[in-house]
């Protein structure tokens, strides 16, 4: 069993963003919105390419948290999306423990691109141990 302290962190690559991802996750969430399939409806609102549904990158947060601990022990998780996660990228998923308190480790949580840029902020609240 893991048992997190303050500054324990991970970092995990996420699957680079294919168009057969993007086509793959609308099917499977629902969330057929153009500017995530269709290249001729981002080029109509003079939007270079299609880019990643929001909660495709929450998803792969998701399995960061359950790849560091077991479902069970997450009690809290919520993000806020800040930038778009163009098609072809490789974002990166990182979680780092800020602090222990009660038996409950708090965790900020970020996916980047490879630039830096941040693309999505959030938290979680886990047992420690």
């Amino acid at each position: 069993m893991t048992t997190l302290t303050p500054g324990d962190s991970l970092t995990v690559g996420a699957p680079r963003i294919s168009r057969t991802a993007l086509a793959l996750y609308a099917g499977a969430s629902g969330d057929h919105n153009p500017v995530h399939i269709d290249t001729d409806a981002c080029a109509a609102v003079g939007i270079p390419d299609v880019f990643a549904h929001g909660m495709l990158s929450m998803a792969y947060l998701g399995r960061l948290l359950t790849d560091w601990v077991p479902q069970e022990r997450i009690r809290t998780f919520g993000v806020r999306f800040s930038a778009i996660t163009p098609v072809n990228s490789a974002p990166v998923c990182r979680g780092v423990v800020t602090r222990v308190e009660d038996g409950l480790a708090h965790l900020d949580l970020t996916v980047a691109l490879p630039d830096g840029t941040v693309t999505l902020r959030g938290s979680a609240v886990v047992t420690a141990n």
